[in-house]
């Protein structure tokens, strides 16, 4: 098992719409709230979570989430459960 943590920004497009920006992978959980909380200052919103998983089985367990900031769009939250 691998244990994977991701940053997930997002963005509000001219019309409005909030879109989510690529994901970044860090290194270890403190690095993903770090750089989740210093993007927040420039997006809408921010999640940094870990998921962890077999790569060559593609079973991954459900997303942690470790810290979010900003008003995430709605559904936001359910993407990762996918």
């Amino acid at each position: 098992m691998i244990t994977y943590f991701v940053v997930q920004s997002f963005s509000v497009q001219r019309k409005g719409a909030v879109t989510a920006d690529p994901p970044v992978q860090v290194a270890s959980a403190e690095q993903a709230m770090r750089t989740a909380e210093r993007l927040s200052s420039r997006k809408p919103a921010v999640l940094a979570f870990s998921r962890e998983g077999d790569p060559a089985t593609g079973e991954y367990q459900p997303a942690t989430i470790l810290c979010t900031f900003g008003d995430l769009p709605e559904g936001a939250e359910d993407m990762l459960a996918a």
